[in-house]
């Protein structure tokens, strides 16, 4: 399967490179026939070197020296044979173009390759990624020696220590051991602390000190403050949201219309499923599926989760649909509308949120950021078919909050995107 992956992989970078060649370059008589000729080529150059290093066997450590050197020198059989084909005038490129064809080959096939290795590191680490966000969430006061050597204690106890905490504006943002400073200096303070970081299970002090109050010793109402991510990345975050959405609503048109026509043929009920979730600011929105279940899923009125694949729910249909994620195309009108975002967390309807908040009532710090299409907890959770399942997920829903950032998203698309291409069951 890696094999097969890479030789495809290696066989787009050969196009993309040819079309280039093409673009530079006056037109070349015969270019259809060059074309085939380069991607022989091409196709028969990587083959031989996969089989001569075994760089598609590194399937466990696909990012380590010794893996990314078996497939550079993979890279560099496949130029030599492009190479010799171009020299013995079995494909004939404009000279001043030959140098340029080898090398953009040679880089967009590595970038190609080397990413796919990286990203797949990151997915094999989920195991201890999911440990490191069920883990209890605590802030340490102070800045001085004390309070690092309590950070480190409470680390080897389990605790995911996720900061420091100072009265000094000036130590605000910076980073001592690995540790980030937060100001804090009134009780208005520490509310938005823990909304910025999806809240805290404790605030530990080294020492005893004075307890903090707010500046006129009154109760400070408890208010939805901004999560950690700032202005610029929110409304970057969202144009990229309405642009892709758009995009892919166009582009994915003719599949959206193939897929509502084969869930209407099935059963000739509906074949968009609509249901209310809880949102952004904790307001209902209609989330739209394609329906994948019988009319009858749910005829007691008791709300049921999808068990997996042998759910007896499933129609022929549905089952297809959802092994293959085109159940949720549906939702890129909800991206679109702004009910959600391509990452976030999975929203959830209020019967099961009354249920996960009576054990961890720290879901409503979900309600700052929209849900989303995928999730990081998607990733690592899979479905939630259970209560207990429902508290891992937010755990890591809260993990992701506190991450919150521009490149954490991305990280998370290209994580989705690579388990989707590989068929990982999420």
């Amino acid at each position: 399967m890696v094999f097969l992956q890479d030789l495809l992989l290696s066989m787009l970078a050969s196009l993309l490179t040819i079309l280039l060649v093409r673009w530079l370059s006056d037109p070349i008589p015969g270019f259809t026939l060059l074309v085939f000729k380069w991607l022989g080529a091409a196709a028969v150059g990587m083959s031989t070197g996969m089989l001569l290093t075994s760089s598609h066997k590194e399937v466990r450590s696909f990012a380590t020296v010794r893996s990314m050197a078996k497939t550079c020198l993979t890279i560099l059989v496949k130029e030599a044979l492009l190479t010799v084909a171009m020299l013995v005038g079995l494909i004939s490129i404009p000279l001043t173009h030959a140098i340029i064809a080898i090398m953009a080959d040679a880089i967009l096939t590595a970038g190609v390759l080397l990413y796919l290795r990286l990203s797949a590191r990151l997915l094999l680490k989920h195991t201890d990624i999911k440990a490191k966000a069920s883990r209890s969430s605590a802030l340490v006061y102070g800045t001085d020696e004390p309070s690092i050597l309590m950070s480190e204690e409470l680390t080897r106890e389990g605790y995911d220590v996720v900061g420091l905490v100072t009265t000094d504006p000036s130590m605000s943002g910076r980073v001592i051991h690995d540790l980030v400073i937060y100001f804090c200096r009134t009780d208005e303070d520490m509310v938005r602390l823990q909304w910025q970081l999806g809240g805290i299970d404790g605030l530990f002090f080294p020492k005893t000190i004075a307890e903090i109050k707010s500046s006129d010793g009154s109760a400070v109402e408890e208010k939805p403050q901004r999560d950690g991510m700032s202005l610029m990345g929110h409304a970057l975050k969202r144009s990229f949201d309405i642009a892709l959405s758009g995009v892919l609503l166009l582009i994915f048109s003719p599949i959206i219309a193939i897929c509502a026509i084969m869930v209407r043929r099935e059963d000739g009920g509906p074949a968009i499923f609509a249901q209310e979730r809880i949102g952004r600011g904790g307001k209902p929105f209609r989330i739209y599926k394609f329906r994948s279940m019988r009319l009858d899923a749910e005829a007691d009125g008791s709300p049921a989760l999808y068990s997996g694949e042998e759910d007896p729910r499933l129609t022929r249909t549905g089952r297809f649909l959802r092994a293959h994620h085109l159940d949720e195309l549906p939702q890129l009108w909800n991206v679109f509308k702004g009910d959600m975002s391509f990452i976030g967390y999975r929203p959830e309807r209020q019967y099961y949120i009354d249920k996960i908040m009576e054990h961890n009532a720290r879901y409503r710090y979900l309600y700052q950021i929209r849900p989303g299409v995928t999730s990081y907890a998607t990733l690592y959770n899979g479905y939630t078919d259970t209560l207990e399942k429902m508290l891992t997920r937010l755990d890591l829903d809260l993990y992701y909050l506190r991450n919150h950032s521009i490149w954490f998203d991305a990280k998370v698309l290209g994580l989705t995107f690579l388990s989707i291409v590989s068929g990982k069951k999420f």
